[in-house]
């Protein structure tokens, strides 16, 4: 059964923070940049520069199976539960580290991020950024890899869309890294529009301007990649010059980012060179595409971001342009 979804008024303008503690309990082998420590060092710069009291907190929940399976098969997800069990120090389907609590973490930082779209779509708040971890969109149907077991923005997506109806999704990725996951989710799926901008060549190889979509989907995936040294020019010129006309085309009715922190300069996994201003002004370039034809209706999740000082810089740029209403 969907929900009934507003038209946006009746939030205030609020932005919705969600935050599960639960997303600290996987603990990747010692020295790993996926650590429990990203989500520590965030919340605690957030807190510090009073970004939290101004956020509408939202209650996380954990994704179920049926959740789950919006994105990935049933014959994965029994993957996932006899690696674990089994003590295994790495998933069978790729490079992704688990730990007892692995899976407790991916289905709570997953909730977090549809718990973000029903507090958008309810009208509770305008915008939502979701803090968690690990990180989600390498994961595909049927394999997790990158550090990323389930594909909590992709989840998100298909969420809306069962829970709310929602027709038409954006989903932006801005991770120094291709979200592959994302893309294979959605690559025959015409109503969502996938457009990243990221590195190449490097990991995971993918997310070439020839790829574009599959049957009733071709045009509805863009990619971005630009050499290692790219920065504000390159990537907010793909926005304005790339992103802003395909959307209005498009009209998206929910925007969705994949806020990846790890395209800041600095970051030890990337060599892209977007500053702190950088992300909000993508952030504030999102926004008038939520304005113009959502409604408003915007929901962050974050991705990489492996800086322990910069990602929370960066993010907190990010929070600040959110809570701005433009």
């Amino acid at each position: 059964m969907q929900h009934r979804r507003t038209d946006g008024a009746g939030h205030g303008g609020r932005t919705a923070f969600a935050f599960d503690r639960a997303c600290l309990l996987h603990q990747p082998p010692p020295d790993h940049p996926e650590s429990p420590e990203r989500l520590r060092a965030l919340h605690a710069h957030l807190q510090h520069e009073g970004l939290l009291a101004q956020v509408l907190p939202v209650e996380a929940r954990e994704a179920t199976d049926d959740d789950l399976h919006l994105c990935h098969t049933r014959a994965y997800l029994a993957n996932v539960r006899k690696d674990i069990a089994r003590g295994a120090p790495m998933l069978s389907t790729g490079d992704t580290h688990l730990s007892p609590h692995a899976d407790l973490s991916a289905r709570r930082a997953a909730g977090a991020a549809m718990a973000a779209v029903d507090a958008v779509l309810s009208g509770q708040a305008r915008n939502a950024f979701a803090a968690v971890r690990p990180p989600g969109h390498h994961a595909t149907l049927s394999r997790g890899m990158g550090f990323c077991l389930y594909n909590n923005v992709a989840l998100a997506a298909r969420h809306a869309r069962r829970a709310w109806g929602v027709e038409r999704i954006l989903i932006v990725d801005w991770d120094v890294h291709h979200g592959n996951g994302t893309q294979d989710i959605f690559y025959d799926d015409p109503s969502v529009f996938f457009f990243s901008t990221h590195q190449a060549p490097w990991y995971p190889g993918t997310g070439w301007p020839d790829e574009t979509g599959e049957g009733p989907a071709r045009g509805t995936t863009m990619n971005c990649p630009f050499p290692a040294g790219a920065g504000r020019r390159e990537i907010l010129g793909a926005f304005r010059k790339k992103l802003l006309p395909a959307m209005d085309e498009f009209r998206p009715e929910l925007v969705l980012i994949s806020a990846g922190f790890d395209s800041r300069e600095g970051d030890p996994l990337g060599l892209f060179r977007l500053r702190d201003e950088d992300f909000a002004e993508l952030t504030k370039i999102l926004m008038e595409i939520a304005d113009r034809w959502s409604g408003g209706r915007l929901v962050s999740v974050l991705e990489g971001g492996y800086s322990l000082s910069g990602m929370p810089r960066a993010a907190a740029a990010h929070l600040r342009a959110l809570l701005s209403g433009g």
